[in-house]
């Protein structure tokens, strides 16, 4: 056996994709015949030591014996033990549709940003069953759909995201567009000043932070950044200025819509934006200072609702 640096697919024989790194831990997936004239059954385990000149791969089974397949015929070896023991999860689509709790308008249509092209971007909470999570496939955390432009979170994650001060998810508790609301969800609503907190400061300016960085990058290398997404990124600082100095999260942009859409259509020369997002954390860091808000989330008393929900579900 000759090994083979691949470069592609071996013109469409065994090995596409990734190539499977000399020492890996394989199973096999068929039975294949090995180079004794014998058989390795179906879930055979090896390690990979080498390719073949057809594209195959050299299977060195704990026996001893060496069999050739292909990367289909193959399985990682935790992949392979994951799959013997898996168990048809939730179906998502239908959490979403049969347990939401609450759901609102996002993006630019809550801010007061919308243009004729702007998106319907709506956000919601679903509580999937109590007993569901007795299962050993859990219910999913986040559900994509099953509408277009709509996303939602399993209640706990949606929790857990908030209390860290995630702008994404304050954002939904906050709009004034709301699509659905049980009356769980008028309590989730209800508990919405538990999850502000100081930690906003930190989400809210490494966030945009980190992202100016990416933007300067494509500024200098294509003369133009993504400018929506610049907008985007001075409107949570407009935020966080509004939330740390009087406690509340204002959602609509307000007076600073003209200057926004501004940015928006490319018309505010970069380093003019610059300067302002430089003047928008200086603010932030004044009223950290002064905040009225809490050091940390109210987390015991979010938590305890949480547990209500849940022994809710119980006999529902």
């Amino acid at each position: 056996m000759v090994e083979v640096r691949l470069s592609g697919s071996m013109g469409g024989m065994g090995v596409e994709g990734p190539q499977l790194p000399v020492g890996t831990q394989v199973v096999l997936r068929v039975a294949r015949p090995d180079r004794a004239d014998g058989v390795a059954q179906r879930g055979a385990t090896g390690r990979v030591g080498g390719i073949t000149r057809d594209g195959q791969y050299e299977i060195h089974l704990v026996d001893g014996r060496i069999a050739d397949a292909r990367r289909d015929q193959l399985s990682l070896r935790a992949a392979y033990q994951d799959e013997a023991i898996a168990v048809e999860p939730p179906d998502g689509d239908r959490l979403v549709r049969e347990h939401t709790i609450y759901a609102a308008v996002v993006g630019s249509r809550a801010f007061g940003l919308a243009t004729d092209e702007s998106d319907t971007d709506t956000r919601g909470v679903y509580v999937a069953p109590t007993e569901a999570f007795w299962s050993l496939a859990k219910p999913p955390t986040h559900v994509d759909g099953p509408e277009p432009e709509w996303f939602s979170w399993e209640v706990e994650r949606f929790c857990e995201l908030a209390l860290k001060a995630n702008p994404n998810l304050l954002e939904v508790l906050h709009s004034p567009l709301v699509v659905t609301q049980t009356p769980l969800g008028e309590e989730l609503v209800g508990l919405r000043r538990a999850f502000l907190s100081q930690l906003a400061y930190q989400t809210y300016s490494g966030y945009v932070l980190s992202q100016f960085k990416k933007l300067e990058a494509d500024f200098r290398r294509d003369g133009a950044p993504k400018w929506k997404h610049v907008m985007h990124l001075i409107r949570l600082l407009l935020a966080a200025r509004t939330l740390l100095t009087e406690g509340e999260l204002a959602v609509d942009v307000g007076p600073d819509r003209d200057r926004l859409l501004a940015i928006r259509a490319g018309m505010v020369p970069w380093d003019e934006v610059e300067r302002w997002r430089l003047s928008l954390h200086a603010e932030l860091d004044e009223a950290l200072r002064k905040t009225v808000l809490p050091a940390v989330p109210d987390v015991t008393r979010v938590d305890g609702w949480l547990r209500s929900v849940r022994r809710a579900g119980l006999t529902r």
